[in-house]
């Protein structure tokens, strides 16, 4: 193994101008840290991880709390590419991405205490149950956290434009002509909550009174239950004419319920739109009308904002909270109406 006393003696410098080259001290040239640096690397030096946590008391580990209730886990594609995103930004700082859960081996501990365990520098937290005792307790301890879609005062947060996003697709939805939408929405979040909120707002504001049989409510990425509500919705005396779906997956399952038995319904066809963006983007024959998310975007900021809670900045309440714009995908599942 590469030690600092090998670059050293590469180098013919001393040990201390090694050491200081590798950490950046600027009481060196800029020419002998850049020829100390690049002998370390044609060398294959690695850092003693627990040497540097000694040193600088950080571990560089950072927890990802990452427990839904569906335990879709990193099966969830929305949130699999927050994650993606959120790791590559925060390793071009020298960290590494460890999974916190309620168990190691047959241990069970609490998030808190597994954070302890390893010694975590902080903490990303998306998709779990925000109200659970035990993510409750995490969120006001001592360790640096920032959560992905949920707010609450106090905490460091980036969050979709669900509102915005809602308001787009029904807007577009309507604007084709269809007065008939339905919406069949996710497990009960603040995510849910606003889209509900904007799809019922949004219908006012465009002269639509909200029908009560057109909002049902069903599970994110649960297929099953999209294919059972969206028969409900078309065996209606009055079905709609178009139905919006909490994910592109339900969106996909309710498309081929439609295209199966769209004789049985009073108005024939019924138009599709689903949520995320993230099918949409990687089957480019499905053309599926829906909302695409920004997970590069959120990731990203979600990383960042955590190095800044870690190194105990004092952030601004106005900058607590990183709100990421999705955009509108028009496919061909949304028909104009007549």
């Amino acid at each position: 193994m590469v030690s600092i006393k090998t670059i050293a003696e590469e180098c013919g410098v001393s040990i201390a101008t090694v050491s200081k080259a590798l950490n950046g001290h600027k009481d060196i040239s800029e020419t002998t840290r850049s020829f100390v640096c690049e002998t370390a690397k044609k060398l294959g030096y690695m850092p003693n991880s627990q040497a540097r946590a000694l040193k600088t008391n950080k571990s560089y580990l950072i927890g990802v709390l990452l427990a839904d209730k569906a335990e879709n886990g990193l099966t969830h594609v929305y949130f699999s590419a927050v994650i993606d995103s959120f790791k590559r930004e925060m390793e071009k700082s020298g960290y590494d991405i460890v999974f916190i859960s309620e168990k190691i081996g047959d241990r069970t501990m609490s998030f808190y205490e597994h954070c302890l365990y390893r010694n975590v520098d902080g903490v990303l937290a998306a998709c779990v149950d925000f109200d659970s005792a035990g993510v409750q307790e995490l969120i006001k301890s001592s360790v640096p956290l920032v959560a992905v879609d949920y707010t609450e005062k106090g905490v460091c947060s980036v969050v979709s434009d669900n509102k915005n996003g809602m308001n787009d697709l029904v807007n577009y939805i309507y604007s084709l002509g269809h007065r008939r939408i339905a919406y069949i929405y996710g497990d009960d979040s603040q995510v849910t909550s606003a889209r509900v909120n904007a799809y019922i707002n949004t219908l006012k504001m465009l002269g639509i009174k909200p029908d009560e049989n057109y909002l049902r409510y069903g599970k994110y990425l649960d297929c099953a239950s999209a294919e059972i509500l969206t028969r409900e919705l078309m065996k209606l005396p009055t079905p709609p004419t178009c139905i919006i779906y909490p994910d592109d997956y339900c969106a996909i399952s309710g498309l081929e319920v439609i295209k199966k038995h769209a004789e049985d319904s009073p108005c024939g066809k019924i138009s599709v739109a689903g949520y995320d963006g993230l099918l949409a983007s990687r089957i480019k024959s499905l053309s599926l009308t829906t909302v695409k998310q920004d997970t590069h975007s959120i990731g990203t900021n979600a990383a960042r904002l955590l190095k800044r809670v870690i190194s105990k900045e004092d952030i601004p309440e106005d900058e607590m909270v990183s709100v990421v714009r999705g955009f509108l995908i028009s496919g061909q599942t949304t028909g104009i109406m007549p």
